[in-house]
């Protein structure tokens, strides 16, 4: 076995001839080292038994049980330590890991940053915290959504329809032939319900009206035409249902 190694054996030879032997806390670590977790665990917990107070015992068995994936008994293990010696290294690196392996990374970061502290300049602890502070960065806010005003220059369109927008504007003749040019590339591309009551002044109530005069003709599209990107034919089926909203509304 791999566990059999001339230092491991003669360690369990001293333990088992003297129980009360300190030496189990060597023998625990070199079986820890040697990936005999599940022996590790017992012979620590056999020594800690006669000696609670040897915290490098304590916190080989921590160890040995994160790799055992007993993160609850582990983290109690590695807890008793850091209260009892809070410069402990060791214990504050498995806290950190058993808070990674459950996937708590701000928990996680704050033993990193901790051990750290005490290990500066160590490079594999300098590369582990600038990873997870990557990882925990509070995402960026969503980008507020864009209203149909501001994908639309409703002054500029109102001046486009200029006169022809206004409540004696001819719905036919040179005029409404100069303004369809204009509103055929710009307003949507359905029919506008004729007006049924008069337009007031606001620039609103006047956009509404030449809107309502100048119905694009039905043509057909042509080949850029036939095909919008979404975006633009979601905006003019926003702008079309802000329309209605106006014409709904309370005067």
């Amino acid at each position: 076995m791999a566990a059999d190694t001339p230092r491991i054996l003669e360690l369990r030879r001293r333990v088992q001839s003297d129980p009360a032997s300190i030496a189990f806390a060597q023998l625990g670590e070199e079986l820890r080292r040697a990936g005999a977790y599940e022996a590790a665990v017992g012979v620590c917990r056999a020594g800690l038994a006669r000696h609670p107070a040897y915290l490098s015992a304590r916190v080989t068995l921590g160890r040995a049980l994160v790799e055992l994936e007993h993160l609850e008994d582990a983290q109690t293990e590695l807890t008793i330590v850091v209260s009892s010696a809070s410069d402990n290294l060791a214990a504050i690196r498995g806290l950190a890991e058993i808070h990674q392996r459950r996937g708590e990374m701000g928990e996680a970061l704050g033993y990193y940053r901790r051990a750290l502290e005490l290990a500066r300049h160590d490079p594999e602890l300098e590369e582990t915290v600038e990873r997870m502070e990557k990882q925990v960065a509070s995402p960026a806010p969503p980008e507020a959504p864009v209203s149909v005003e501001a994908l639309f220059d409703f002054d500029r369109l109102v001046e486009q329809l200029g006169a022809d927008a206004g409540p004696d504007a001819p719905s036919s003749g040179a005029g409404a032939t100069g303004s369809r040019s204009n509103l055929d590339s710009t307003v949507l591309p359905r029919e506008a319900p004729v007006a049924t009551e008069p337009a007031s002044d606001d620039a609103f109530s006047r956009l509404e009206a030449g809107l309502r005069q100048h119905q694009p003709r039905p043509l057909a599209p042509s080949a850029e035409e036939a095909a919008p990107a979404e975006a633009e034919a979601a905006a003019l089926g926003a702008l079309e249902d802000w329309l209605e909203a106006l014409r709904s509304s309370p005067r």
